[in-house]
């Protein structure tokens, strides 16, 4: 309802987008009941966990039984040595490659943008006896820098970047280099602080699938010491110990996957943001 000249005027009901709305917010909380699910039963009466119409007041002893049967501290440092090692090195080499590709102008320059881009249609797990092999080759079985290596050069980061980057006004990199500004000072001070969204962005992509990532570490790594988070959890779950247990199971998973919901509640729309400059729908 809204007021025009001292006369109520009252919305007419749109039913095809009371349809689509609807809609969402159904899809949206189907979506949501196993997230549910897994929290109410994390934090139960492990006698009550089965029975999906009990109620009880929630508990911590489930996530510090948890903690005190297997070493999840440790996958804990684990898992964020890969990711922020990962992510480090993927921000030097995407912002780099994005730039080569959106300002310098060098022979075969599209012909090799779209090897980049073919990247983003092989699947990893494909990869995986090669990459064993290479890993193999060069002595990184069983280390976290031969988890990570694979995972340095992105093709959906270089897209990112380089998409960005061209709407940025070549006037300023004009203006920099008149001012004598050499090329690694320009990229820092000119560009970086103009690409945070897009770092924000890949970089909750990237950490996503890095602390969700469970094929490759579990080829990868032998040592208990050395697990990460997904393969210390899968292990925990199919143990002897924790049997059927599913009090156990779901405060396990929710110690692993706090992280990136909170990560993604704080950076969310920096996340959509970033994408629709980007120019993908």
């Amino acid at each position: 309802m809204a007021k025009l000249g001292g006369i109520k005027h009252y919305k007419k009901l749109n039913p095809p987008k009371i349809i689509v709305y609807g809609s969402m917010y159904v899809i949206g909380i189907i979506y949501l009941v196993p997230l549910i699910w897994m929290f109410r039963t994390a934090l139960i009466n492990p006698d009550k966990a089965i029975d999906l119409f009990s109620l009880s007041w929630p508990t911590l002893a489930n996530l510090k039984r948890v903690l005190l049967a297997a070493p999840f501290g440790q996958y804990y440092i684990n898992t964020i040595i890969m990711v922020i090692g990962t992510l480090a090195v993927q921000f030097v080499l995407i912002t780099i490659a994005g730039y080569a590709f959106a300002r310098l102008d060098f022979w075969g320059k599209n012909i090799l943008f779209m090897l980049f881009l073919m990247q983003l249609m092989i699947t990893p797990d494909v990869l995986i006896m090669p990459n064993y092999s290479l890993m193999g080759q060069l002595g990184l079985i069983d280390t976290k820098l031969g988890v990570i290596l694979p995972f340095f050069a992105s093709g959906m980061g270089t897209f990112l970047m380089r998409q960005t980057i061209k709407t940025i006004p070549y006037e300023l990199e004009e203006a920099a280099r008149m001012d004598g500004c050499k090329l690694p000072r320009m990229l820092l001070q000119i560009y970086v602080p103009l690409l945070k969204p897009v770092y924000i962005a890949f970089g909750l992509i990237s950490a996503s699938y890095q602390w969700n990532n469970f094929l490759w570490p579990l080829v990868m790594i032998n040592s208990v010491s050395k697990r990460p988070l997904t393969v210390g959890l899968a292990i925990f779950a199919m143990s002897f110990e924790t049997g059927a247990q599913w009090s156990d199971v779901c405060a396990a998973t929710l110690i692993v996957i706090a992280p990136l919901l909170i990560m993604f509640l704080f950076f969310q729309r920096q996340f959509i943001e970033s994408f629709a400059h980007s120019g993908i729908k």
